[in-house]
């Protein structure tokens, strides 16, 4: 409790100063040291801003993933995360990689963006997560394109329930000659 009284009482002081440094410095010259006022909260303001709109910046900026040949880069995200786009069946799909699920795990929506029918698939096996056991259902996806590398009549399940992302697991990394990773770059190879 006496902490925060410190903090308030050194904000106090602080706040005391730079008034009292304002009030000396408009009365000297008001139309300069409005100037110079205002031009400090626009760079206060400004970085503010790009603070806040980073993660928008950042993903134009900086690729997501880099594809030369039969080598992929993946940058590290900021919350931790490896993230890859696939086309299946000629389609874009957004994956986030998982060294703990064995295969792919198609959520629904991506499921019905390739052309399966999630609605008409028996949910037959289980899966334990991380938010519990989900029901789902085989299937084969007939082409996985990245880049160069193409594969087909790759085996998936698609996951009753809805996740967030879908999820490309060992199985698929198990395709790769190396797997590794070069500071906060995760490197696919064949």
């Amino acid at each position: 409790m006496s902490g925060d009284y410190m903090r308030l009482a050194y904000l106090l002081l602080l706040l005391v100063a730079v008034v009292g440094y304002l009030i000396v410095e408009m009365r000297s010259n008001p139309g300069k040291s409005a100037r110079q006022l205002l031009a400090w909260g626009l760079i206060i303001l400004g970085l503010m801003a790009g603070y806040g709109l980073w993660e928008d910046i950042r993903s134009d900026v900086a690729p997501s993933q880099i594809v030369e040949g039969r080598r992929i880069e993946l940058p590290m995200r900021h919350d931790g995360h490896f993230q890859i786009e696939m086309d299946l069946n000629d389609v874009p799909v957004q994956f986030m990689i998982d060294t703990g699920a064995t295969e792919i795990a198609l959520r629904r929506r991506d499921a019905e963006r390739i052309g399966i029918d999630a609605g008409s698939l028996r949910y037959i096996d289980m899966a334990s997560t991380a938010n519990g056991v989900v029901y789902t259902a085989p299937v084969r996806i007939e082409h996985i394109r990245i880049g160069e590398i193409v594969d087909e009549n790759v085996p998936a399940s698609v996951v009753e329930g809805d996740l967030d992302i879908s999820l490309l697991g060992m199985s698929y990394l198990r395709r790769f000659a190396r797997v590794s990773f070069e500071d906060d770059v995760m490197v696919l190879e064949r």
